[in-house]
């Protein structure tokens, strides 16, 4: 579905990005992790077109978009979206939650009918209901509002989701059951994820396969069993040694 080859940009002397390449097969799941400031966020970017890369290529289902312009890409805008870490800054607190979830139809799709259907079918499968749709983002708690902007990624159906830390903000009990959510969506939509996490326990919970970046490169990808059980970089058994250990029930 993706295939990131040897991308690479800088901000300034800073190779925030170095030669990075990785592949996801459709219907998985691929966990970028690492420290802040490894380059991961920066990666969605460019995945995403956010940002433009200096070399490499993004390929998305056998298409190269790295390079395409605003008018080109977006077809791919419909089956490529993003949830961010912060709900909170990524809603307009000044809409609605039914304005938030009708403004992908109203840019992709005018002239949409039923549109009070389909919002309702959005909350309903992110766990909301009807009565929350009238409410501004202010009167929901972060995870709601993380739902919320899951719906909205949701609408347009999409095959592809960039998930950049959207359960860091969260409470762990509710961690949790964002990412319960985003399993069941998987499992239900046939959705390929690429996850973007600090969290390396987050990522195990939800990862097919793993990519570890340090410094703006790939020090280790493989299989997620083989990388979180087995790691073969120093960095990521560091990673992997700093988890706290379970409590005992």
């Amino acid at each position: 579905m993706l295939a990131v080859k040897n991308l690479a940009v800088a901000f300034g002397a800073l190779r925030a990005v170095d030669e990075v390449s990785f592949e996801i097969s459709r219907g998985d799941t691929f966990a970028l992790v690492g420290e802040s400031g490894s380059g991961k966020s920066t990666m969605a970017r460019l995945v995403m077109g956010l940002l433009q890369p200096e070399n490499g290529e993004v390929v998305f289902d056998g298409q190269r978009i790295d390079h395409l312009d605003e008018r080109a890409r977006r077809p791919f805008r419909r089956r490529m979206q993003m949830v961010f870490q912060d709900p909170g800054g990524s809603l307009n607190p000044r809409r609605t939650v039914r304005e938030t979830l009708c403004e992908p139809f109203v840019i992709h799709q005018p002239g949409q009918r039923d549109l009070d259907e389909k919002v309702l079918a959005l909350v309903s499968r992110v766990g909301l209901s009807g009565e929350h749709l009238d409410r501004y983002p202010h009167e929901f708690s972060g995870g709601q509002r993380q739902r919320i902007s899951i719906a909205r990624a949701l609408a347009l159906n999409p095959e592809f989701i960039v998930l950049d830390e959207p359960t860091s903000a969260l409470d762990v009990s509710v961690q949790a059951q964002i990412l319960n959510l985003l399993q069941d969506l998987q499992r239900d939509l046939g959705l390929t994820y690429l996850f973007i996490s600090h969290d390396i326990a987050v990522v195990a919970h939800l990862s097919d396969h793993v990519g570890v970046m340090r410094q703006g490169r790939l020090v280790e990808v493989g299989p997620a069993d083989q990388v979180l059980h087995a790691p073969s970089d120093p960095y990521t058994r560091a990673l992997l040694d700093s988890i706290p250990p379970e409590r005992p029930g």
